[in-house]
């Protein structure tokens, strides 16, 4: 174990909450009543309007309550023995779990406290399965029980053999226990390809330590699912499994976690040895890891206590399990005292999954002093805030904690350490972890894993993206270029950024592999100097190898950082035998061509702007190909296949997108179905001068569900349909939420499209949501639903200038014919002559060309034809459609072909032209 160095004050402080702890809770007798708010206005507890009839009991046995403080260091005095569920230091209040003794204790301590009826409601309600809810926990069918969760990662091994490996790395409490029930082992599921040797820069990522936090567990499963899925596709994913080793503890607290299922609000391991055959029993598992055990007042030493240590550091077993995993899998980077920073040069990233909170923390939990490594930790915790949005901040900022996981792991083995704190509950609503937990933390974790390289360097430089080699497949010699946009400014706070300075990509291996060869990569505009720069570089094919390759781009900022590595795949074919796409991207009303982008897999070019024409080699199988241009909807045509030696012809047409929906909200409330307190208001507004609000003119109220329902919408024709329209929120920040919605069956059922949380976001800003589930819907609704809890209220949602945006026949104008051509004329008699169709007009069109011999007509839309003898032929291309028809007449010239003749000079023979 470390030495330990402990802040003076922070004692002093402990010791003053102990005592007023242990004299207060002995001294609380008074009844619930007593309990009331200080504001006299205010009922009592009892008095208190009853929540919904059967949805909480009259006396529950435990009740979550907003404790509110006066001063900030009244939150020492609840957290080492409950552990608050929020705390919120701007608005002067915690969340905590307590029974009718503890809530007389925090009155008698001065809190003012009120209860969460809907989190009380929530803690209290027995597990109960949802209609036709045959898997995960009943209530939560998002969210697999132990079992699932142990099959799923079984189901990973067998399906993935080369990438993921199940291992056993001790056992849970009961599973020790003579006489007990099964228990569990402690599986790891790790994540590398096997095939790749070499030492490997490690993630550690652990969840529900705490039983009763639901998301935790979930967003590491699908993590799991989403690396080994998109192994082989996802160039970035590809890299992290060939170069990176990810280690999950999917399930850090099973025995609790299987206690937790049954709906109780169980925090701890199941240990009976101490507050035996109580829901109080345990040990809290993040109390009792043997670095800074039981030094500062960051944990309770009373055995029914949430936060109980333990009888000694690491006393139980599947902290055992995880300390002695971790540390075979990790070097010490640190010395063992307080002071000593963690090498520059370390690899390896700890991260503890929690919820709840919306916050990234780091060590230290058990003293106000910075870690050694401080700058760095907070650099790397500002990142991981950039991508989830959470709040960034110190462990101990929030209240002192001791015997932790992020401390062990920094503090014995100096590795960059983290909590993550989801959501905003334990039991969170599976809306809430799919739209907004999940989407907004898988990109941490993939950033968690990309800097485990050099954690404490790689943050502090600048991100790699939008990475492009065009073409994306070449002949063997042949040039592409290399494209990539480098980015400073992603980090929250107010960390430090700077201009870049250089960049640098490789081939075939990560630009820190031995053996790599840089390039250096140039700024497009000429010169580095600003936070985001898009560069460029051309690359030599010669010498590569037929097949993908891949190429790995980094870049590098003033502070003389290196970002992580970014990784793009493209390729090297032989043209003789790779098969060839190639066609037209035209406009679909006018016919004229488009400056468009046509993808097939992981190949994507451009066409000619002034033609339409694109190719491109691709390697041999089936692709789903997708042509997409500014203003219009994409066109997407499936099951291509593609042989080697073949050449397909692929041409698209796509519709023009328009508002087949806009209210600009100037002409009344319309069609729409405004519910609860929605209304049309002056208080706010995009443009010009009205806007639809969920409370005009005063806050929103508490306990809402109310909704701005568009009017039925036939989108059977829509192709690409997207909702557009320009909002502001203020809204309680982790509990109040605006949705926005669609339907396909009228309003039947609907999904969630947007979620919208956060306070003080009063500029108007546009969102545009892709919904391609409406395509083809003839009864679609959208619809704006907002939605708050029984505490604090703001202003609320401001909505105008809605669109529903799509391609359809209704956005253009059909167009008469005009028709046009080139061709390759002159050619020589006996040769193929190609034609240009350059024609417009709405389709479908159709083409007759007469070649001017009195033989040759064809109906196609670019002929090849071939003139046996030469001639001036008058060509003549009429193009109809059901508008009318139009010709077009030009003269290609068919030169004589000349035989050769030999001319004899002395000993040569000069082969020369006829004349």
């Amino acid at each position: 174990m470390k030495i330990i160095k402990r802040s003076p004050l922070l004692l002093v402080m402990a010791a003053l909450a102990l005592v007023l702890l242990t004299q207060s809770y002995s001294d609380a007798s008074a009844s619930l009543e007593f309990l009331q708010p200080y504001d006299p206005n205010r009922p009592s507890l009892a008095e208190m309007p009853d929540p919904p009839p059967g949805s909480l009991a009259a006396d529950p046995a435990v009740w979550v309550v907003r404790a509110y403080f006066s001063d900030p260091a009244m939150v020492t005095l609840v957290a080492p023995r409950w552990e608050p569920w929020e705390v919120n230091y701007e608005e002067g209040y915690l969340v905590v779990e307590v029974d009718q003794a503890g809530m007389q204790y925090l009155q008698a301590a001065g809190f003012r406290v009120e209860i969460d009826k809907k989190l009380t409601y929530l803690i209290n309600r027995p597990a109960v399965l949802l209609p036709d809810q045959t898997e995960g926990i009943p209530g939560y069918a998002c969210y697999r029980t132990v079992e699932e969760t142990f099959l799923t990662a079984e189901e990973i091994v067998a399906a993935y053999p080369n990438l993921a490996a199940w291992l056993d790395t001790g056992d849970s409490w009961e599973k020790i226990t003579p006489g007990g029930s099964a228990g569990y082992d402690m599986w790891v599921l790790r994540l590398t390809n096997s095939l790749t040797s070499g030492s490997k820069p490690k993630l550690f990522v652990m969840s529900s330590v705490h039983a009763r936090e639901y998301a935790p567990a979930e967003l590491s499963t699908r993590f799991a699912e989403y690396l080994v899925s998109h192994y082989d596709t996802d160039p970035d994913v590809t890299y992290l499994l060939d170069y990176f080793e990810i280690h999950l503890l999917l399930m850090a607290n099973p025995d609790g976690r299987k206690k937790a299922e049954s709906g109780l609000a169980w925090r701890k391991n199941t240990n009976n040895n101490f507050c035996s055959n109580t829901n109080s029993r345990g040990i809290d598992l993040n109390r009792n890891f043997e670095f800074a055990w039981g030094c500062c007042s960051g944990s309770s030493g009373y055995a029914c206590d949430e936060t109980y240590r333990g009888p000694s550091p690491a006393s139980e077993p599947e902290v055992q399990a995880i300390q002695n995993y971790v540390s075979s899998i990790f070097p010490d980077w640190r010395a063992d005292d307080l002071n000593s920073p963690a090498s520059a040069d370390a690899a390896g990233v700890f991260l503890d999954v929690h919820s709840y909170g919306r916050l990234v923390l780091w060590p230290w939990g058990f003293t106000s002093s910075l870690a050694p490594n401080s700058t760095a930790l907070q650099t790397l915790g500002r990142k991981f805030a950039y991508f989830n949005a959470y709040t960034a901040e110190q462990s101990i900022f929030l209240y002192p904690t001791d015997g932790t996981t992020d401390d062990f792991a920094y503090g014995e083995l100096g590795l960059p350490a983290y909590t993550f704190e989801l959501g905003t509950a334990f039991f969170q609503d599976c809306s809430s972890f799919k739209n907004i937990i999940l989407p907004t933390n898988l990109p941490a974790l993939l950033y968690a894993a990309k800097a485990a390289q050099a954690p404490y360097q790689i943050p502090a430089g600048p991100d790699a993206g939008d990475i492009q080699v065009l073409p994306p497949s070449v002949g063997l010699g042949q040039s592409v270029l290399v494209q990539a946009s480098l980015d400073d400014r992603r980090v929250s706070g107010g960390e430090p950024t700077q201009n870049i300075s250089s960049a640098e990509f490789s081939i075939d291996l990560p630009t820190w592999v031995s053996g790599a060869i840089t390039h250096t990569l140039g700024a497009s505009d000429g010169a580095f100097d600003a936070k985001i720069e898009t560069v460029q570089a051309f690359l030599d094919t010669t010498g590569l190898t037929h097949g993908r390759h891949t190429v790995f781009v980094r870049g590098r900022d003033a502070s003389g950082s290196y970002g992580p590595v970014s990784a793009h795949f493209f390729y090297v074919i032989d043209p003789a035998i790779a098969p060839y796409l190639y066609g037209y991207t035209r406009d679909a009303s006018s016919n004229s061509p488009l400056n468009a982008f046509v993808q097939a897999g992981d190949f994507t070019t451009r066409t000619d702007p002034l033609t339409g024409f694109y190719e491109v080699y691709l390697l041999e199988g089936e692709y789903t190909l997708t042509a997409s241009a500014p203003d219009y909807a994409p066109e997407i045509v499936a099951g291509a296949l593609l042989e080697n030696g073949q050449s397909v012809r692929q041409d698209f047409y796509l519709l023009p997108a328009c508002a087949l929906f806009n209210d600009d909200v100037e002409s009344g409330a319309g069609s729409w179905d405004a519910g609860g307190s929605w209304a049309i208001s002056t208080e706010s507004a995009n443009s010009p001068t009205h806007a639809w609000s969920d409370s005009p003119g005063a806050p929103y109220g508490n306990f809402l569900n109310v909704s701005l329902t568009s009017p039925p919408l036939d989108l059977s024709a829509a192709s690409s349909t997207q909702l557009s329209f320009w909002h502001t929120y203020d809204l309680e920040n982790g509990y109040d939420y605006g949705f926005v919605e669609y339907s396909t069956d009228g309003g039947t059922s609907w999904e969630t499209a947007g979620t919208y949380n956060g306070a003080g976001q009063t500029s108007w800003s546009q969102v545009t949501l892709p919904l391609p589930a409406l395509d083809g819907a003839a009864n679609a609704r959208i619809r704006f639903r907002l939605y708050s809890d029984g505490s604090v209220t703001a202003d609320g949602w401001h909505v105008d200038d809605i669109q529903v945006i799509a391609g359809h026949p209704s956005c253009f104008t059909p167009l008469a014919p005009a028709a046009n051509f080139t061709s390759t004329s002159p050619v020589l008699a006996g040769q193929p002559l190609q034609f240009t169709n350059l024609s417009t007009g709405t389709n479908p069109l159709a083409y007759l060309w007469d070649f001017g011999d009195n033989t040759g007509t064809s109906i196609d839309f670019e002929p090849v034809y071939t003139y046996p003898l030469p001639g001036t032929y008058t060509v003549t291309l009429t193009v109809s459609n059901t508008l009318g028809s139009a010709a077009y007449l030009q003269p290609v010239q068919v030169e004589p072909f000349l035989p050769t003749s030999f001319v004899y000079l002395g000993e040569i023979y000069i082969i020369a032209p006829s004349r």
